[in-house]
């Protein structure tokens, strides 16, 4: 996606360590005009599926998958990454690391918001490795939910987790994937053929 890649030029900042902040306007300051173009675009790239159930993992992929899910008329469900008084019943439950915070999630989800019955799209901000995605997917099929597909705004294409999870069979679309970074000059190039297309 053009316009989302124009935007990580502009406004991303490359840091060491494989790390690209684009809090500007996609994970701190959220620009939302930005994200219903993104969520007209997967709505797009999943035309026909029967998803009835966005599903994302707190916090940053929040807003996008609010966006997105209004774009569908469905409700969004996220994973939650703390136990609260106000969670009652029965819940799935997986662990994820963090790519970002370099540590270990407890995730839930209520066995009310995800079942057999749903067709579920996930949503979130960004895939590297994909230790948030498998861990959402195993959530999914612990509720026998079906998994139509995922959207991913920004692909790290030089981590494996993209790759390994359309290799798995999953319909992944990224709207924008990293082939490369430079901290030193701050230069970031992209795949060709946007949408998580190789």
């Amino acid at each position: 996606m053009e316009l989302l890649e124009e935007r990580i030029r502009r406004d991303g900042v490359v840091k060491a360590g494989g790390v690209l902040k684009v809090d500007a306007f996609l994970n701190h300051q959220m620009d939302i005009e930005l994200f219903s173009q993104m969520a007209e675009e997967w709505k797009r790239l999943f035309a026909g599926k029967p998803i009835n159930k966005i599903l994302t993992i707190e916090a940053s992929g929040i807003g996008i998958a609010a966006v997105v899910a209004h774009h569908f008329g469905v409700p969004v469900v996220f994973a939650k990454k703390t136990q609260s008084i106000n969670l009652d019943g029965t819940m799935y439950s997986t662990r994820i690391q963090s790519f970002t915070h370099n540590r270990i999630y407890d995730v839930i989800v209520s066995t009310r918001f995800l079942g057999p019955d749903d067709h579920v799209l996930i949503i979130d901000d960004f895939l590297a490795n994909g230790c948030a995605l498998r861990g959402l997917l195993e959530i999914c099929e612990s509720a026998g939910a079906t998994v139509e597909g995922i959207g991913i705004a920004i692909e790290k294409g030089f981590q494996p987790g993209g790759d390994e999870l359309r290799e798995a069979g999953y319909d992944l679309q990224s709207l924008a994937i990293v082939e490369a970074m430079d901290p030193a000059t701050g230069a970031i190039e992209f795949r060709a053929g946007a949408q998580g297309k190789t």
